[in-house]
């Protein structure tokens, strides 16, 4: 019994630690998505967006995120140019769906951050698999993302808890998703031609603010 007491007393002590509920507002305009395709021989492609939502938790006793994230294909701009982003609709889309119903999405289980300390950003590196138009990877494969997690304390940045997170995804090919024309019904007579314009290979920077959902928390 003298054994068993110590164990006993432990369980019953409350734990410090929790998981924390968090939620990217979409529609607040700080959150955003930019992707660069830059062709050695062609045109230098920018897609942007300021409406990446996510749901997610973090467990500050493993010190990992869990969640997911997407950006509506229709909040996407190409260059500020209304016809790039109507052509990158149909070669995101493929013809084939409504863009409306069109996301990129990315879903993470226990992404390794550590315990965050107030204003300390906090490196991690994971793989995680993407999707367009519900479409993975032709390969099967996932995408290596690396940044770093800041904790704002309450008060600093809103009235509740908040994490700021840069990402990163390096040589994202847009091809591996059948993105591009030589996918998309109506252009094949185009692809010759833009072979060599716009790159497959690109890099994604990603900037989300994730606040927690209970003004309560610490």
């Amino acid at each position: 019994m003298t054994r068993l007491l110590p164990c006993i007393l432990i369980s019953l002590v409350p734990s410090s630690t929790y998981a924390e509920d968090l939620h990217v507002d979409g529609s607040a305009g700080n959150n955003t998505f930019q992707a660069v395709f830059d062709a050695k021989i062609g045109e230098r492609i920018m897609a942007t967006s300021s409406a990446v939502a996510c749901q997610a938790s973090y467990d500050e006793a493993a010190g990992t995120f869990t969640g997911s994230c997407a950006v509506p294909l229709t909040s996407i701009k190409i260059d500020n140019e209304d016809t790039k982003t109507e052509h990158f609709q149909q070669w995101a889309t493929n013809r084939k769906v409504d863009p409306k119903s069109c996301q990129f999405a990315a879903r993470f289980t226990d992404v390794k951050v550590g315990r965050l300390a107030p204003e300390v950003p906090a490196s991690f590196a994971t793989d995680i698999p993407f999707t367009v138009c519900g479409r993975a990877r032709a390969d099967g494969g996932k995408e290596h993302v690396h940044g770093h997690a800041v904790l704002l304390p309450a008060g600093s940045y809103g009235a509740v808890r908040t994490i700021r997170v840069r990402a990163t995804v390096d040589h994202f090919d847009r091809d591996k998703y059948h993105i591009g024309p030589k996918y998309t019904e109506g252009w094949l007579a185009r692809v010759q031609s833009l072979a060599k314009v716009v790159a497959d290979d690109g890099s994604i920077e990603i900037t989300l603010f994730a606040k927690a959902k209970s003004p309560t928390s610490p």
